[in-house]
């Protein structure tokens, strides 16, 4: 078979392993809708920045002026615009969140073909070492962004209010996603080969998720963050794809298309850097297997 066959076959077995167990996909779509209602409806961190209509009633029209106009320059610096909620604010970064936690299934894909012998039967036969990892990879892209959609979904019927920067805005959300998706996916998998036991393969992943999730704006403007967490966050992946979504749903006409080309650049670099070196090693450790 050549290259493709091969990477079709395989893929075509991983993904059904996956839309054939209708438990684990509803669990993969109910856990971020969760983490959504919980955190997105009780941190309201912009009603932190709000008075209450009782005092405000009480105050001369032009100092209540003032305020609100303060109120706006505050959430501009912040959000990058007035008109907006913490949910929705929220609801983008979960995509990215979403991204990250389905893009470690696919290394976890190979721990289990490990455990199950199932890999040890594809390193003895015909098919290529690169092709199980191009497929390994690809499974992992298209399921979690497949994820993502339904995730924003559900979040635009929980109350998300999405102002599109135009008609291609879907397709930049896709393209931002995707890219995050191919480098997430291309890492845990070649840690996944490179790692021969389960236990050690789990630490290392829960030793990176977590500071990849809370090092970036997924939950939280990088501004609000010390400064040297500021530092950590604007070299995270993450912070780019979130930031490249939300100029595409939120801001509307004021997204700001160089901002939005430098996002998309930084992520297809971190894609690509991280698809052939990932691949590259994957490779040589499927060949001392």
């Amino acid at each position: 078979m050549d290259v493709l066959t091969e990477v079709y076959v395989l893929l075509d077995r991983e993904l059904k392993k996956w839309y054939r167990s209708p438990f684990l996909m509803t669990m993969t779509i109910i856990q971020p809708v969760i983490w959504m209602g919980l955190f997105g409806k009780a941190l309201n961190l912009t009603g932190m920045f709000q008075i209450p209509e009782e005092l405000l009633s009480q105050l001369p029209p032009a100092v209540t002026s003032q305020i609100a106009q303060l109120f706006n320059r505050m959430m501009v610096s912040l959000f990058g615009t007035a008109e907006l909620d913490y949910f929705s604010y929220m609801s983008v970064g979960m995509l990215s969140i979403v991204i990250l936690f389905a893009s470690m299934s696919s290394g976890m894909s190979i721990a289990w073909d490990r455990r199950l012998g199932f890999l040890n039967k594809l390193l003895v036969s015909p098919i290529k070492r690169g092709s199980i990892i191009i497929s390994k990879v690809l499974s992992g892209v298209v399921r979690s962004v497949i994820q993502a959609v339904l995730v924003m979904l559900f979040a635009v019927a929980l109350g998300a209010k999405y102002n599109l920067a135009g008609p291609l805005a879907p397709l930049v959300v896709l393209l931002a996603l995707t890219l995050l998706s191919l480098g997430l996916s291309s890492l845990f998998v070649s840690l996944a080969v490179r790692l021969k036991s389960w236990e050690s393969q789990m630490a290392v992943m829960n030793l990176l998720n977590l500071p990849l999730m809370f090092a970036s704006n997924a939950l939280y403007p990088i501004k609000l963050m010390p400064s040297w967490l500021q530092v950590v966050a604007s070299v995270n992946p993450i912070s780019y794809a979130v930031d490249a979504v939300r100029q595409a749903l939120l801001l509307g006409s004021s997204a700001s298309t160089p901002t939005l080309l430098l996002d998309l650049g930084v992520l297809a670099a971190f894609a690509l850097a991280l698809a052939g070196v990932g691949v590259l090693v994957a490779d040589r450790g499927l060949r001392r297997s």
